[in-house]
């Protein structure tokens, strides 16, 4: 490799590293000028890049053009300020620089002996967190239980959902698996269908029940209980129950306590999803949302979301770790050693699907450590203001109506033409919806509930400021205004 980049060398490392920091700063710097959601076709990339890898080294200033110019187009500019489609996936500084050491560093510590410090910094400082979300002490690695992190909220509710069909398999037999039952609302993340789909659970028997608005979209412990009854009396056996703080559509909160009462009598997992929401509950004003969390089994948030921990960083808190560890552990030849074969160590590769797994605590140590817990309560509570701050702009705008009550940073709303049946009030927000994200200047998703088509801004990314809700607001009048005119004439 004469003449050109070293596999690996200390001064080629810094020279270039410090090109490609300075590439990343001043796209920050100028995050504001590109579209938030990208304006390309499909497949435009492969009319721009040729068909096969370069046979001779090309200079880093050569990619860095390309990216500027053919990659760059393709992005959907998740960190923009005026980003308030679907929810967060923060970045920031500190994020950002442990995702650098741990790519620096490049461990792959599945057990303890492939590096200690991975392991270990990963135990305390998710202990460190469950404190601040004063979860309880069950879930502590001083007990029977602990944290792991996982990738996403898909794989921390595949990896519960496995542990609890094997504690089920074990009491009612291998060949019981026809007759598991899962329990969650409609509002559930479509992870728990795939979770059920991996873990061979019968399609038939993935009980997603309805919800509306009398409850704002939250499980009804009625409606669950009469499920369960129908389910007992024709021989089924309800195994896990999922709930939300802080749905996808809508941020609904199930009724922790009810349910985990209701999960207990009946001897179901009990698991708890609180991928979004889960963030503000380190707020001493959001904390009771987790009332109910000492009935649950496990527990699982994303740092990745609204935590300034840059993706990918889901933490999974168990009660009893030897349930996951029964599910998932494996220990070939090649594997074995002195630590592990003594019990006296943490081995997280069996605490998670793969085997191989990336330094991730590295990252979440940092970011708690140079913002400290007082930072990121303010900066949690200013993005609920900013949400609050829209919520009263809309409300005060005759045609538009606030569909579901703010919990968190989210907020549901749609227009509300003066006359038109549902389908037309329907096709107007979709068409709303469009317009606004094809300007470029701003980026919302929708959900529907109930039949009704609607609007979703959720406030997250770290440089929203009070001037970017207030824009967005103004993009979201001007188009309905002209789409009103339209609708009128025809």
């Amino acid at each position: 490799m004469e003449g050109g980049m070293k596999p690996m060398d200390a001064e080629q490392l810094r020279e270039n590293a410090h090109k490609m920091v300075d590439f990343i700063a001043d796209y920050y710097k100028s995050i504001e000028s590109f579209p938030v959601l990208s304006q390309v076709e499909p497949g435009y990339l492969r009319k721009i890049i040729p068909d096969s890898a370069p046979n001779q080294p090309e200079s880093l200033q050569n990619v860095l053009d390309d990216i500027q110019a053919k990659i760059i187009p393709g992005v959907t500019h998740w960190q923009s300020p005026n980003f308030f489609g679907y929810f967060p996936s923060n970045s920031s500084i500190a994020g950002f620089l442990g995702e650098m050491l741990s790519g620096g560093l490049n461990i792959v510590g599945f057990s303890w002996v492939t590096s200690p410090a991975a392991t270990e910094l990963e135990t305390i400082v998710l202990d460190w967190l469950a404190k601040m979300l004063k979860l309880p002490e069950d879930f502590l690695s001083s007990g029977q239980g602990g944290g792991v992190i996982q990738g996403t909220a898909s794989e921390a509710v595949l990896v519960v959902l496995l542990a609890a069909r094997d504690k089920a398999l074990r009491m009612f037999g291998r060949n019981s698996i026809g007759k598991l039952v899962v329990y969650a609302s409609d509002q559930t993340h479509s992870a728990l269908r795939k979770a059920c789909q991996i873990g061979g659970i019968h399609a038939e028997n993935c009980r997603l029940l309805k919800t509306d608005s009398s409850t704002n979209y939250a499980l009804s412990p009625e409606v669950l209980t009469e499920a369960i009854s129908q389910d007992t009396a024709s021989g089924l056996v309800p195994f896990f129950l999922c709930a939300t703080v802080g749905t996808t559509s809508s941020t609904a909160v199930d009724p922790l306590l009810a349910l985990g009462k209701i999960a207990k009598d009946n001897k179901m997992w009990f698991h708890i999803d609180a991928a979004y929401a889960g963030s503000a509950c380190i707020c001493p004003e959001y904390r009771h949302y987790l009332n109910g969390v000492e009935e649950a089994d496990s527990f699982n948030m994303n740092a990745h979301k609204w935590l300034l921990t840059n993706f990918d960083c889901s933490v999974l808190w168990v009660k009893d770790r030897s349930a996951l560890i029964q599910s998932l552990s494996t220990n070939p030849e090649y594997l074995k050693n002195k630590a592990s074969e003594g019990n006296m160590v943490v081995d997280y590769k069996d605490w998670q699907i793969p085997l191989g797994r990336r330094f991730r605590s590295l990252k979440l140590w940092m970011m708690l450590r140079l913002y400290g817990q007082e930072n990121l309560l303010n900066y949690l509570r200013n993005h609920i203001e900013l949400a609050k701050y829209f919520e009263e702009l809309v409300s005060v705008d005759q045609r538009f109506e606030i569909v579901v009550p703010r919990t968190f940073s989210l907020v549901c709303f749609r227009l509300l033409p003066p006359q038109g049946d549902e389908d037309c009030i329907n096709k107007m927000n979709r068409d709303l919806l469009e317009v606004v994200n094809s300007t470029g200047k701003i980026f919302l998703s929708h959900t529907i509930l109930s039949g009704k088509y609607i609007l979703r801004l959720a406030v997250g990314a770290p440089l929203t400021e009070g001037r970017h809700i207030s824009a967005a607001w103004k993009v979201l009048q001007d188009e309905a205004t002209t789409l009103l005119e339209q609708y009128m004439k025809t």
